[in-house]
């Protein structure tokens, strides 16, 4: 039986908690608030966002490095010398950290990777299952499990309604840009992962809570959907009413597992406050 880490980017926006618990090892992002550069997850949002407020900027984000990647795959091997690494990436097309995991991983045939072509909980779903399903199958092998999650990511589809268009605007993060001056009218656009691509699919119009639902009602009407689990996602700022109208709404759907996750800095960053999104799958062929 050979043991099996699973590495990926702190931008999956999977807790330091559940990492741990899950056995997960998180490799940093980075976001740059004026002249200082934080690691992803060293501030609370909600300071990050004021920080800047105070200082005129909107902060400015940059993936792992190849030394990020180093020197948590030195550290693997020293306290894992007979295991193997399975990196699960956030999209490639949206950062260089895959490619900073490739330089990293030159020479070190203990390691294996993929690109799940998500980003935030989309990659966070992908990674979290694969997690417990190598909990569940311990005698799995690195090839296996690999198979196992670039499935998974096939059939995960996840959306986000930003909070300030102004975040997406100024990270350059649109692979278009029809919906930039959806800011009046209450016009709000869907924000789909296709390709590994953040793309504006669809305007929605109204206030933010009915918003948050017909999200959840469009994903979940593309197509078959796995009842075992859902998530759902919020930067700082997201009212308390909207978290609690679009549980409800995930609930009346059947969903099992219902799990709330909290965008980091550099997700935050992309999004702005006061955001929503929602994950889930399609179930196995």
């Amino acid at each position: 039986m050979s043991e099996i880490i699973i590495v990926a980017e702190t931008g999956s926006d999977v807790s330091a908690a559940e990492a741990a618990e899950l056995g997960i090892e998180l490799v940093p992002m980075h976001v740059s608030i004026g002249d200082r550069t934080i690691d992803d997850g060293a501030l609370d949002p909600a300071e990050m966002l004021e920080e800047c407020r105070q200082l005129g900027v909107l902060p400015k984000t940059s993936g792992c490095t190849p030394g990020d990647f180093a020197k948590v795959f030195d550290r693997i091997h020293v306290e894992h010398p007979e295991a193997q690494i399975l990196y699960i990436a956030y999209s490639a097309v949206t950062t260089c950290s895959y490619e900073s995991a490739r330089t990293a991983a030159e020479g070190r045939d203990y390691i294996d990777m993929f690109d799940t072509a998500h980003v935030t909980i989309g990659q966070g779903f992908v990674v979290t299952g694969a997690a417990h399903y190598l909990r569940e199958h311990p005698e799995v092998t690195l090839a296996e499990l690999k198979a196992y999650a670039e499935d998974l990511a096939r059939r995960t589809r996840m959306a986000f309604i930003p909070g300030d268009l102004g975040y997406l605007r100024a990270g350059g993060r649109l692979s278009n840009t029809a919906f930039l001056g959806a800011t009046l009218l209450r016009i709000k656009p869907v924000i789909e992962i296709i390709d590994g691509r953040l793309v504006a699919t669809k305007k929605l119009r109204g206030k933010m809570v009915n918003v948050a639902l017909e999200l959840i009602d469009m994903m979940y009407a593309q197509g078959p959907v796995d009842h075992e689990r859902v998530f759902l996602v919020r930067s700082s700022g997201l009212p308390l009413a909207i978290q609690e109208a679009a549980e409800a709404r995930v609930r009346e759907l059947g969903f099992k597992e219902i799990r709330w996750y909290d965008t980091r800095n550099v997700i935050t960053s992309h999004c702005g406050p006061g955001s929503f999104a929602v994950c889930m799958a399609a179930p196995t062929a």
